[in-house]
Parts: C-alpha cells; sequence; structure tokens
C-alpha cells in the first residue's frame, strides 16, 4: 500500500466516524426491535451481514414479528432499496480510478449515509479505493455490532425512545444534508426534495416518495446547474 492510499484509508476512517456515531443508537435500537420480535443475536447479526440497510431491516423485522411469509418481505424491502440503483449511479463516475474488481465489493457497502458522505468527498478530490474502504467497512462494522449488542443486551432498556434513539437516525440525516448545502441551487433541490416527498407520501400508497422526489429533484438539480 502505497502512503497516498495509507493516507486515504485513514481519510475514509475518519470521514466514518459521524455516520457511526449516528448507527450505534439506531443499529442498538434495531436490535432491541429484532429480540422483542422473536430474533437471536445471532439472527439479527446475520441480517445486518448480509443486509446491511436500516430502513429495509426495520421493516423486515416487523413484517417478521407480525408473521408475514419470506417473499412479500423480500418485494417490500427491495422496492424500499431501490434508490440505491440511483446512489449507484451517481457515484460511478467517481469509480474510474477504483480497480473494477474491487468495485462489486465497494457497491455492497453503500448506504443513504455512506453515499452522502463520499459523493461530497468525490467531489473535492480524487480518491482511491483505499478511501471507499475505509469508510465504508467502518460504517458497516459499527452497524453490525451495535444491531447484535442491541439485541442481546436491549432487555435491559426498557424504553429506548425514551433515550432518544428513534431520532438519532433523522439528526444523522439532516447533518449529511448540511454538510452538501453549499449554495442557493443545492438549497432549493434540497427544499424540493423534501416537499415533493411529503406530497407524495399523502398520495401515493407505498414507499415510492423517496424515489419519485429523488429523481424529480434530481432532475431540478441538472436543470438549475445549466
Amino acid at each position: 500500500m502505497t502512503s497516498t492510499e495509507k493516507n486515504q484509508l485513514a481519510f475514509g476512517i475518519k470521514r466514518a466516524m459521524p455516520i457511526v456515531m449516528g448507527y450505534i443508537p439506531v443499529g442498538f435500537a434495531l436490535g432491541v426491535l429484532a429480540s422483542g420480535n422473536g430474533l437471536s443475536p445471532f439472527e439479527t447479526g446475520v441480517m445486518s451481514i448480509l443486509v446491511y440497510a436500516g430502513s429495509a431491516q426495520f421493516i423486515a423485522v416487523n413484517m417478521l414479528g407480525a408473521g408475514i411469509s419470506p417473499l412479500p418481505i423480500i418485494i417490500t424491502t427491495l422496492l424500499v432499496n431501490l434508490r440505491h440503483i440511483l446512489f449507484s449511479a451517481s457515484l460511478s463516475p467517481y469509480f474510474r480510478e477504483v480497480n473494477k474488481k474491487l468495485i462489486p465489493l465497494i457497491s455492497f457497502y453503500i448506504t443513504d449515509e455512506s453515499f452522502a458522505v463520499s459523493i461530497t468527498d468525490v467531489k473535492e478530490k480524487s480518491l482511491t479505493h483505499t478511501y471507499f474502504l475505509g469508510l465504508y467497512i467502518t460504517s458497516y462494522l459499527s452497524w453490525v455490532l451495535s444491531t447484535i449488542l442491541g439485541s442481546a443486551f436491549g432487555s435491559l432498556i426498557p424504553d429506548t425512545k425514551a433515550l432518544g434513539f428513534d431520532f438519532a437516525l433523522p439528526g444523522m440525516f439532516l447533518a449529511l444534508l448540511c454538510m452538501q448545502l453549499k449554495d442557493m441551487k443545492t438549497i432549493a433541490v434540497a427544499l424540493a426534495a423534501g416537499a415533493l416527498s411529503m406530497f407524495f407520501i399523502f398520495t401515493i400508497p407505498g414507499n415510492w416518495n423517496v424515489i419519485l422526489a429523488t429523481i424529480i429533484a434530481a432532475a431540478l438539480g441538472v436543470f438549475l446547474e445549466k
């Protein structure tokens, strides 16, 4: 590993810290919920290792607790995670310097939070695979471990909401959003995305509000850039 790659690895790990701080309480809360719905710490850990998608896991755990069969759970979580296609498409132009053999591995670790941080950083400077691995795997490990700990020890905490666990994820998203609001164009796009998402929540059933709002807001962003 070259000195540049080592520096970028350290930079990626450092940039993961805000995500880790958000993942720990949210992952712990998911572990508590999973335990309450009958999943063991081992099962919760396997789910986090293989799925690694917070919103999809919250939905899946609730559906498992309600006794719903696997196929509807798989379809629902797939729809919820369709937005990852947009994330990957946005990052793909910045993977030109990354070893192609590593791209599938790196892509697995993309989440809402890691995408928000990495898309901000790659616009600032050229980054290698060590940056992405440092950022993504650090975030990944914090999520997996916090869900396991939540499942194992969550019963010791009678009310996670009283500790503000339920606000940790929205708070983290707000912090990540603020990192990208650098001018009036980005503020306008962010406000439009929020307004559209709220509109679609009340007019279209399901979880399409995020995908539709993202597509329209992204198109608005492209228009404003011209």
